[in-house]
């Protein structure tokens, strides 16, 4: 019994070790739950039902596969997305990258902002402005952790907001199961006329983001600094897998639920394509509980992603600029596009899908480079792409890039 037990500890050790360097994936997987997932997810489902159940697995997927090359750009390199654009990149190259994150780092914090101000309005019947007002203060909060306390303990706070969304949005599959058959018959990819088209781009962007992308390699080049070659690398990129692929399962589920719900409740009743109204039906058909869960789960969503987003975009400035300004002067820089929306009274769900509209735009920017990157010999050594990765990775953003184009002709042509 103890050689049992003492042949045990070695590998408990090594299981509780490599646990402890999990984390990073699931900051950048709060970017894949974000109250622009919530406004796509519920659309889709309210109005094609579970057509567009394929949309989120494949989606899903692709996140999974980029967020782990840009892991891996971290750890193999030691530098962040952006700081690898920039030593690569000449100067008004730089520039221009810089300006079109900088666009997509406002959509993002739009979308974000919104939904927390939309969640407040749901649980306190708040003015949407005050809402704003108070997500903005409180994801200051929430960077002053990482500015004050370090990466660790943002980490856990984050970790905790996104435990609360997935229960929020969980609950509701459970309370009302979607049958069985027609959820496998939405993963048969097909659309349904030129909006399901637009729906299923919305769902596109809000789900591979492009400052997620950005943050992740820097995320984990913070927490585990420059490895060579070596033992150590292996098993980092190794756990980095293992990090990624459970933290987009979560993601995943979250966002699968948010649409299951919609079409499973939702679809066939007036005014449920919107946020509040799909909040209101959720409470007539599951009850109040379950309305309360749905509410909170879209605050901690817009609280998390919100802060996320704002933490960014700094390493984005960071990286390819070489400037830095403290976290909440930008925190209160880029809280203007979302409270001046707000303000004017703009309908806030259609906000959040033009936010993700505009975010699918950002996303070639962020993939050629990365596929590049991690493809490159020379830079990345033996950790460079096989074949078949490099082969995926480049049919994902191609297929990316083609819906953006469709997307773009789909909206000129109204």
């Amino acid at each position: 019994m103890r050689e049992v037990m003492a042949s045990a500890r070695p590998r408990l050790a090594r299981a509780r070790s490599g646990s402890l360097l999990l984390g990073p994936a699931f900051v950048a997987a709060i970017a894949y739950v974000d109250p622009g997932n919530v406004a796509s997810n519920i659309s889709a489902g309210a109005q094609f039902g579970y057509l567009l159940v394929w949309v989120i697995v494949v989606a899903n997927v692709m996140a999974g596969l980029v967020q782990f090359l840009s892991a891996k750009l971290g750890v193999v390199t030691g530098r962040s997305l952006p700081e690898t654009v920039r030593l690569r990149a000449s100067r008004t190259a730089r520039l221009s990258y810089w300006v079109q994150a900088e666009i997509v780092a406002m959509a993002t914090d739009l979308a974000e902002v919104v939904g927390g101000a939309i969640a407040l309005s749901l649980l306190f019947d708040l003015p949407l402005l005050i809402g704003g007002v108070i997500t903005g203060s409180v994801s200051m909060v929430l960077l002053l952790v990482q500015d004050r306390r370090g990466q660790q303990p943002f980490e856990r706070v984050i970790i905790g907001l996104l435990a609360v969304i997935a229960i929020g949005f969980l609950t509701s599959t459970v309370v009302a199961p979607p049958p069985p058959g027609a959820v496998v018959g939405g993963l048969l990819p097909r659309f349904d006329g030129t909006e399901s088209v637009l729906i299923a781009a919305a769902m596109l962007g809000a789900t591979v983001m492009p400052h997620a992308v950005y943050l992740h390699s820097g995320l984990v080049r913070d927490r585990h600094g420059h490895q060579p070659e070596g033992p150590i690398r292996s098993r980092l990129l190794r756990v980095t897998k293992i990090d990624v692929g459970l933290a987009m399962l979560l993601a995943g589920a979250v966002n699968l639920s948010m649409l299951l719900v919609a079409a499973t409740t939702l679809r066939g009743r007036e005014g449920v394509d919107s946020i509040d109204g799909a909040h209101a039906a959720v409470a007539d058909t599951l009850g109040q509980v379950v309305a309360l869960l749905f509410a909170l789960g879209l605050l901690a969503s817009g609280l998390a992603s919100t802060s996320v987003g704002a933490y960014a975009g700094a390493m984005i400035m960071d990286g390819l600029l070489q400037r830095r300004i403290p976290l909440i002067l930008r925190r209160l820089i880029t809280l203007i596009p979302a409270i001046t929306v707000l303000a004017i009274g703009i309908d806030p769900s259609r906000a959040l899908i033009v936010s993700q509209v505009v975010l699918s735009f950002g996303i070639p920017f962020a993939l050629v480079p990365l596929v590049r990157f991690t493809s490159d010999r020379m830079l990345m050594g033996e950790d460079v792409n096989n074949r078949l990765t490099t082969s995926l990775a480049w049919l994902t953003a191609a297929v990316i890039i083609v819906l953006n184009v469709a997307l773009i002709y789909l909206t000129v042509a109204g």
